[in-house]
């Protein structure tokens, strides 16, 4: 077998029958340290097979930009937590759900990949994997709309199941669905989620950063538990917890022993800037400053965040700097740069933004030892997933 994708041949012709590439099969490692307990690593190892067989398929035979949303260096905090994965192609939004069972009488989908509105799909893809065979299946596909008009809502586990028999199992047909129809509504409106206040995140983080509750997505209200991890800060936070990781995301830290390496994966670095009057008789050097940086594709541009203590080093003011990295260009009119509380609560002189183009945005902050701080950027970029920066 090569790498390539193959389609096989078996009794029913309408099934995609994708192999998983052999990189693929050599990376995925079963006992991962990736997560917390057994469970939550077989969980990771279905649906990593999964995407690296459909996403190369997507690429192939819908667009190269095929990616996954919001990124792949985040993937295994939400499959601690939930089973499938959301890949976006040209503005549509494809939510893979992987099964290992034989039996296709019904399409289970987990209720977070339905009801928080960052995370919902436009499309639900069925996948039945088979490990020791090498192997996937794409045995059908629905709409958001239709899960929600004609799916069984089932408390027990947190799942919509739509019968076999509502499923479109002919996965061609998706293709053709969005060339001739692509102003198909395939979403249902839903509610918003609720957000909940930052002490009762922390309780509900520790509580349940417990790695013997294996499935804390059914310990706590759908509400509550929709709340904590549609904030992508949280859940990274929840998921660190649950494998016994530090803190990951001070800022002070960062600076003093250099940025973490889970933040380094992400994009977060850090260089020296000498501030002292060079070459100035008699003036005493002082030591460089060091600046936190992190490089963001927006509406495709490459832009440079930067974070930078101001005044002494016990200052509690820090500034936040938007540039655009090419020489000579300008931040277009339109652009924001917002800072929030931990739990997105806007406050004073929290925006900056751009009326015609500018050099640059930027927002100075007074923090507190500890707090965290949430950055949002507009247009939004590339890969953004929320994160707390820890003071």
């Amino acid at each position: 077998m090569t790498a390539d994708t193959t389609a096989f041949t078996f009794a029913n012709s309408t099934d995609l029958i994708l192999e998983i590439p052999i990189a693929t099969q050599n990376q995925v490692d079963v006992g991962s340290q990736f997560f917390s307990n057994p469970t939550s690593r077989y969980q990771g190892y279905i649906n990593e097979l999964c995407l690296g067989a459909v996403l190369e398929w997507l690429k192939e035979d819908f667009t190269p930009q095929a990616k996954v949303w919001p990124t792949t260096t985040v993937l295994s905090s939400f499959w601690e937590l939930v089973n499938g994965t959301a890949v976006t192609l040209d503005g549509t939004r494809l939510i893979l759900v992987p099964s290992e069972t034989i039996d296709l009488s019904e399409f289970r989908v987990p209720q977070e990949w339905v009801d928080i509105p960052s995370w919902m799909g436009d499309y639900y893809l069925a996948v039945q994997v088979e490990p020791d065979a090498g192997y996937v299946r794409v045995w059908g596909y629905c709409t958001h709309a239709q899960l929600k008009a004609r799916g069984n809502y089932d408390a027990s586990d947190r799942t919509y199941s739509l019968d076999g028999d509502n499923i479109i199992n002919d996965i061609n047909i998706l293709a053709v669905a969005r060339q001739l129809c692509p102003e198909e509504a395939t979403r249902s409106a839903i509610e918003e989620v609720t957000t909940i206040p930052q002490a009762q995140a922390q309780n509900l983080i520790t509580r349940l950063g417990n790695p013997e509750i294996l499935t804390p997505r059914l310990v706590i209200p759908f509400q509550l538990w929709a709340g904590l991890i549609a904030h992508g800060g949280w859940r990274k936070s929840l998921y660190q917890r649950r494998l016994g990781i530090t803190e990951q995301w001070s800022v002070i830290q960062w600076l003093q022993n250099g940025v973490s390496q889970v933040a380094q994966t992400i994009g977060w670095g850090s260089f020296d800037l000498q501030v002292s009057e060079a070459g100035a008789r008699g003036v005493e050097q002082t030591p460089p400053q060091r600046i936190i940086s992190r490089q963001l594709t927006i509406a495709g541009q490459i832009y440079e965040l930067l974070i930078t203590p101001q005044g002494e080093p016990e200052t509690t003011i820090w500034r936040f700097e938007l540039r655009n990295l090419t020489v000579g260009a300008a931040i277009p009119a339109g652009f924001k740069l917002r800072l929030l509380t931990e739990d997105l609560q806007p406050f004073p002189n929290n925006e900056d933004i751009a009326i015609t183009a500018v050099e640059q945005l930027y927002i100075e902050v007074a923090l507190e030892p500890t707090e965290g701080i949430v950055w949002e950027i507009e247009p939004v970029p590339e890969n953004y997933d929320r994160e707390i920066l820890r003071f």
